[in-house]
């Protein structure tokens, strides 16, 4: 389908040797289930970072909201000017046993951010997504707001359902991006929340976001009962001699890595694995059912991410961010606004 943007020109930005570039893409003529989005808002996730210091030469950017100007011929879910969020899960085959099964981010052909769709990301004017995994943004929550749940949002949301019940003890390492979150979308669910943290003076702050207990890392012993489930969400590994102690993690507990090293092995003491029965469960991003469930248990129970909003002007705001980024200095995620 050609709309009346269809052969505009935009700026979009790459690595190429080593440095943030600025590249120029083109609105396609839209084909039957593609949405073009005019992004407003965009996050920053350290994925982005990771890319680019490892020299991935994609239109970066993968936390993209805006309105939607317009859509292919066979789309009936969307319409031009309604918000949509979306960027790293990007499309499925439709009818493999992961897709139909509702687990079409585990499909052979899916495409994500970083390995296809190389000249379509959300740091830029526009963004074209497919219908299914361009979602609708709720009425009452921000674009500014919304931006971060497109990835980290979905990420916690679909690591939780999957691997929490109601009143269990959730063990969450770590208060940043996805720990904030996570913290949020636990305590939410039912969950009792115990944060394990580097920072004392972080304390107050996990408390306000719905945790019930505060454990320094560096003496996990002191935690007053054995969590279920143990998310890693800070941007390094615990020591696992430490941690793996049915004092802490209780037997058949549930390990879940999100945003620690994704470089390099992820190295557990096996006769702990064996004899307490501890499991790994590893988590990408949400299928785009439990996107759509995100955002609305999100809405409905006030899960928003803290934020710091910066005014886009080109590839010196991405480079303040990834410099902010390097140096720990975002609290707790980076959104880009185009408006």
């Amino acid at each position: 389908m050609t709309s009346t943007l269809t052969g505009k020109e935009y700026s979009i930005f790459r690595t190429l040797k080593g440095k943030l570039t600025k590249d120029t893409a083109t609105i396609p003529a839209l084909g039957p289930q593609d949405v073009l989005v005019r992004i407003t808002h965009s996050g920053v996730c350290y994925t982005d970072y990771e890319l680019f210091k490892h020299n991935y030469p994609l239109a970066l950017g993968h936390e993209g909201v805006g309105v939607i100007e317009a859509v292919g011929e066979a789309v009936t879910t969307l319409k031009p000017g309604e918000r949509v969020g979306g960027g790293f899960h990007r499309g499925s085959c439709g009818h493999c046993r992961q897709c139909l099964t509702g687990h079409d981010i585990h499909c052979l052909e899916r495409t994500v951010y970083g390995f296809g769709d190389f000249s379509n990301g959300t740091f830029g004017a526009y963004y074209v997504g497919k219908e299914g995994f361009a979602h609708k943004i709720p009425d009452g929550m921000s674009s500014e707001k919304a931006a971060p749940l497109q990835c980290a949002g979905a990420t916690v949301y679909s690591a939780l359902v999957e691997t929490v019940r109601p009143r269990d003890r959730v063990g969450i390492v770590g208060i940043g991006g996805l720990g904030h979150l996570a913290i949020q979308f636990a305590a939410k669910m039912g969950a009792e929340v115990v944060v394990f943290s580097t920072s004392k003076d972080k304390e107050e702050e996990a408390l306000g976001f719905g945790a019930s207990e505060f454990v320094l890392l560096a003496e996990p012993e002191k935690v007053k009962a054995p969590v279920d489930v143990l998310v890693i969400a800070g941007s390094k590994y615990p020591d696992w001699n430490k941690m793996l102690n049915t004092n802490i993690l209780s037997r058949n507990g549930t390990i879940v890595p999100l945003a620690a090293p994704t470089q390099g092995p992820l190295s557990l003491p096996a006769d702990k694995m064996f004899w307490d029965s501890y499991h790994v469960h590893s988590i990408l991003v949400a299928s785009k059912a439990q996107h759509d469930e995100m955002l609305d248990f999100a809405a409905r129970n006030k899960v928003e991410p803290t934020t710091q909003l910066y005014k886009f002007e080109g590839a010196e705001t991405i480079e303040t961010v990834f410099k902010n980024l390097e140096s720990n200095k975002v609290r707790y995620r980076a959104v880009l606004s185009f408006e």
